[in-house]
């Protein structure tokens, strides 16, 4: 049941709304003045506040600005006698959410009310759903065991409180350039404005300005109305520009006048508009060699070079895909309605050797996949068939290993891969026997070499 709070210095109005509210399902607080409305807000929650706007000690609007300073999103409606609309537009400036003029009629309070209630559910929800996109974006929740991806994750930490910092992203596709991003974003102090994001190399090259930076009614066929851009839409907040460096040259020059000026203009438009806006890159290309060859602006190049961060393929940083593995198959198995979601070793085996040139995003589609195929059973290599299989149903080995023109220290490469098996398994030597396809016994001698 929700709780109202009405208040007014006339003991009839409040009686009549108190009536008439708990006839039709709400439960009713009042009070005289906004002094004891205070004191009543202080102790109790309601869902929301309906005063009127003349009474002694403290009227509605010093009450209504102390409302908001406290809680900007809490829900006030104001009372206002018909004549006197311009106190009710006021009170609408002030944050009040609507008016109601008296006399009142009790089909229009009930429709105000019911809306206003409503407004403040979605803006709950609005900020659970915002706090559990901190907690999942938490960088200290990202998935990542390995060295590099936990140095990758300390910078982005440390950049994401400089909430005006320009990041670019390097990397492979797949290999989590978007969650990073994001995860920047969430952890600023930009967090609680939008997160746009926008692939550069999905758009058409006649319409990438306008949907970067919004057009005026008119500006080209099929321009019947104006259009606010992604950097208008992000104002305070964050736009990621996925794959960057397929921007057409026009565009760029824009985006690097907005990365110098903070300002842009809209396409067909002479009126320079201002934006508070983050800016992250990401692609999959060299810029640097882009703008040698003249298809990437230098300019721009070191202007979004501010803070780059690469993050590399899973095959570089193979003591991730367990972990991760681990990870989606517990988010695919809770979704299907699996219980004790498991991985065996064999099955280990194939994930870690197997090259992921899609990286996360094909380590990610593999154990879905491989939890359909398994039913209630664990995932084994039976489940894993189309990654050990290519196409000829020959086992798959992954890159064929080259021996360097100047060949190579071979007990140096063994000792090289019992520490990384090491790291792998967390010091665990029979696991770590295991990724190597070892017997124990063999693995312990090497393994004392390397004391």
């Amino acid at each position: 049941m929700h709780k109202i709070l009405v208040v007014d210095d006339e003991q009839k109005i409040r009686h009549i709304l108190q009536i008439m509210l708990e006839q039709n399902g709400y439960k009713v607080d009042q009070a005289a003045n906004g002094e004891e409305a205070l004191k009543l807000l202080q102790n109790y929650h309601y869902a929301m506040v309906i005063t009127d706007l003349k009474m002694p000690v403290m009227d509605g609007m010093q009450l209504l600005k102390e409302i908001k300073r406290i809680d900007p999103d809490y829900p006030v409606v104001v009372l206002t006698a018909y004549g006197s609309i311009e106190s009710a537009v006021e009170a609408i400036q002030q944050g009040a959410l609507d008016f109601i003029t008296k006399p009142f009629e009790e089909e229009k309070i009930l429709i105000t009310i019911q809306r206003s209630i409503r407004f403040s559910e979605l803006v709950e929800e609005k900020r659970i759903h915002r706090q559990e996109l901190s907690e999942f974006f938490d960088f200290e929740n990202i998935v990542a065991e390995s060295q590099q991806m936990l140095q990758i994750l300390k910078q982005a930490a440390m950049v994401s409180k400089s909430p005006s910092t320009t990041v670019l992203l390097l990397g492979e596709s797949g290999t989590g350039k978007e969650l990073i991003a994001r995860a920047v974003h969430y952890n600023s102090s930009r967090s609680t404005k939008k997160f746009v994001a926008i692939n550069c190399a999905a758009i058409p090259p006649n319409l990438i300005e306008s949907e970067l930076f919004g057009h005026e009614k008119g500006a080209f066929t099929g321009a019947d109305k104006k259009k606010l851009g992604k950097f208008e839409v992000a104002h305070e907040g964050t736009i990621f520009l996925d794959e960057v460096g397929d921007l057409p040259l026009d565009a760029q020059a824009k985006l690097l006048r907005f990365l110098q000026e903070k300002e842009f203009e809209r396409v067909g438009g002479t009126e320079s508009i201002k934006a508070d806006v983050r800016v992250i890159g990401a692609t999959n290309k060299d810029l640097q060699a882009l703008a040698e060859q003249s298809r990437f602006r230098e300019d721009l190049f070191y202007r979004i070079n501010v803070f780059p961060l690469r993050l590399p393929p899973l095959r570089e940083r193979r003591k991730d895909i367990i972990p991760l593995a681990h990870f989606f198959l517990s988010r695919f198995a809770q979704s299907m309605g699996k219980a004790n979601p498991h991985i065996t070793d064999e099955a280990k085996k194939i994930l870690f050797r197997y090259p992921w040139h899609g990286n996360i995003r094909e380590l990610q589609n593999a154990i879905e996949r491989a939890v359909i195929l398994s039913a209630d059973s664990p995932v084994g290599p039976e489940h894993l068939r189309f990654l050990t299989l290519n196409g000829e149903g020959r086992p798959h080995t992954g890159e064929p290993f080259a021996l360097p023109d100047g060949g190579l220290d071979l007990e140096e490469l063994e000792l090289d891969l019992v520490k990384q098996s090491l790291e792998m398994a967390n010091d665990n030597q029979t696991e770590a026997a295991k990724l190597l396809g070892l017997t124990r016994g063999k693995f312990r001698s090497l393994a004392k070499r390397l004391r």
